[in-house]
């Protein structure tokens, strides 16, 4: 169960997943935002995690989580400018607000985990799986708090596979709520 909560809730598939759930919700119709949406998906899950497979192709990478926390900066780095780049298309051409919101709490999310990883291996599966919990609550109403259990099932698993500590864990968790928060609330 462990290794499934990891997977299914991987930064990377969240970070595809959330752009489509705020970009389509916020057209005036999903036939008008399901562009936007992609194109945010795009820039923040298909071309990072492109790069990250591609490294663990050549040898650079040990896997798709990026274990080593030594190897974690350049495709954090490199993922961080596809965010830009798709920050930049998106106010160039006039996102839905709310969408390219969510987009710059990714890039937020993704710089915070990224300086934090240069010293100590937090978590960047909580910090993803907390902010973007925190998103769907600020952007759907109260409703959505049953995505805060998803959070602490991310967070067990990633110390039940003895990826993380606790203490990584709640660090994770913590930055990805006090980035999201403020962020995307500010900007919508």
């Amino acid at each position: 169960m462990a290794r499934i909560a990891t997977e299914v809730f991987a930064p990377a598939l969240l970070a595809a997943v959330m752009p489509i759930v705020v970009g389509t919700a916020s057209a005036p119709s999903i036939r008008e935002g399901l562009p936007w949406a992609l194109t945010g998906a795009l820039f923040c899950a298909v071309i990072p995690n492109s790069l990250i497979w591609w490294g663990v192709r050549r040898g650079r990478l040990t896997d798709h989580h990026i274990r080593v926390r030594e190897q974690r900066r350049t495709p954090l780095v490199y993922g961080l400018l596809s965010v830009i780049a798709g920050i930049a298309l998106m106010v160039s051409f006039d996102a839905p607000r709310r969408l390219l919101a969510m987009v710059v709490v990714m890039l937020a999310i993704g710089v915070a985990v990224t300086v934090v990883n240069l010293i100590w291996k937090l978590s960047i599966h909580a910090a993803v799986a907390a902010g973007s919990a925190a998103v769907l609550v600020i952007e759907f109403g109260p409703t959505l708090l049953v995505s805060v259990p998803v959070v602490a099932l991310v967070g067990w698993s990633r110390v039940r596979l003895g990826e993380h500590t606790t203490g990584q864990v709640l660090a994770g968790t913590i930055v990805g709520l006090l980035v999201a928060v403020p962020t995307f609330g500010l900007l919508r």
